[in-house]
């Protein structure tokens, strides 16, 4: 709905990004706007008009809407990533050398397993809402023949999902590999569009490495294992993603990183976290403090808000945007590293300090629609580690910031 002008007619109760931003000046300066590939506002802004319960509220369409919409956009990015001014330069770092972690956990008593993901998509082509049935067959083609390239323990096979036989797809979920439809705020935005067509799933043969191609983004990389060598982890994410931006290109900007229909999601796009079992430091007053002060987050395992299942957490880093990808799994190592400290410490002496509250969720994070979902999830939002059985929470803040509980961006 619309008032007599075209502005959107926003229910009382809606508390979106795009809400507070989209004031009737900025609709008048932008209502007209058209990008080369014909984005327009009305694109920008759909699903969170269509949805008001979303969070954020804009999904764009193309790498030219960062600009041609900044007047929404770029208020809306310094909000959601805190502190980041959209003038500042966004370092990138992906040399898994640079990064000092030895495996934290070496007897695996803590960590469960690690797996770390980025987000990307490939230069010269649209953002998935506005990726037509051709645009993405081509993109699934260009992509699927690098992945399909891959040597050495990368090596694996892709799975499409138009015309999958159902032994593969069963296979598929009992690995929580597989994904789904989008939800509603994907759909009003138009990512859904032609589905099944040119989407489709790749994994190596040890299920350490997987990429998703054509579903929120053009390519979901995410590299997993049982325990705590973190290193090892990013190690072989980078050897995947170098190679692959070797021989694509992914669309890269200096001020906002890696771009993503979704503004939350800008910067390195990435998702590094570990589930650690550590009743003990969970339950002692200076949990959340140390979280804060080692830029991490945690919840349970099935999401944000879900209760820790034995004790056990799931751990990331909070911050994507004015950091390297390096840097943000540091932050999560370093988190980690101070927790296995603390839980040991506690154990040692028998007596924790514990708080009668359970830990806060952490303010930046954010339950997947797979996650959230009241229905079973046989369809993992973020691919578990391999042979861990319960499919992990999606990304923190991909729909919403707390308090509000509604959803509007997926981050695998």
């Amino acid at each position: 709905a619309s008032g007599g002008d075209g502005y959107p007619d926003f229910k009382d109760d809606c508390k979106s990004s795009l809400r507070r931003h989209l004031t009737p000046e900025v609709y008048a300066e932008l209502k007209d706007v058209k990008t080369a590939r014909g984005v327009t506002l009305k694109n920008l802004i759909n699903s969170g008009v269509q949805n008001q319960d979303s969070s954020i509220g804009v999904y764009l369409g193309d790498e030219e809407s960062y600009t041609a919409f900044a007047s929404l956009v770029n208020p809306i990015i310094e909000e959601y990533h805190s502190g980041y001014k959209v003038t500042d330069s966004h370092p990138a770092d992906f040399d898994p050398s640079h990064l000092d972690a030895p495996n934290p956990d070496p007897d695996d008593e803590f960590v469960v397993s690690t797996r770390i993901r980025v987000a990307r998509n490939l230069r010269g082509y649209g953002l998935t809402p506005t990726l037509g049935k051709d645009e993405r067959v081509e993109v699934e083609k260009n992509v699927t023949g690098v992945l399909e390239s891959l040597e050495g323990e990368l090596k694996g096979t892709y799975y499409a999902l138009s015309g999958m036989d159902d032994a593969t797809a069963q296979q598929l979920i009992d690995d929580h590999f597989l994904f789904k439809k989008g939800d509603r705020f994907l759909d009003a935005a138009g990512i859904n569009s032609e589905w099944p067509e040119g989407r489709g799933i790749f994994h190596n043969e040890n299920k350490t490495f997987l990429t998703w191609v054509n579903e929120e983004d053009q390519l979901r990389i995410i590299s997993m294992q049982k325990g705590g060598d973190i290193g090892a982890v990013f190690t072989r994410l980078a050897a995947a993603v170098n190679e692959l931006s070797d021989k694509l290109g992914f669309q890269y900007n200096q001020n906002l990183g890696y771009l993503s229909s979704c503004p939350t999601n800008l910067g390195t796009g990435m998702r590094a976290s570990v589930h650690i079992k550590i009743p003990l430091a969970s339950a002692h007053a200076d949990f959340k403090k140390i979280c804060d002060e080692n830029k991490i987050q945690a919840r349970g395992i099935h999401g944000e808000h879900s209760e820790s299942s034995g004790g056990i957490f799931d751990i990331s880093n909070k911050r994507r945007l004015g950091l390297s990808e390096v840097e943000c799994v540091q932050d999560m190592y370093n988190g980690v590293k101070k927790l296995i400290e603390l839980e040991k410490s506690l154990a040692a002496s028998s007596t924790p300090t514990a708080s009668s509250d359970p830990p806060p969720a952490d303010a930046s994070s954010e339950p997947s629609p797979a996650a959230a979902a009241a229905d079973p999830p046989i369809v993992a939002a973020d691919p578990p580690a391999a042979a861990v059985a319960d499919p992990p929470a999606g990304d923190p803040a991909d729909k919403k910031k707390p308090p509000k509980k509604s959803k509007s961006c997926l981050i695998l």
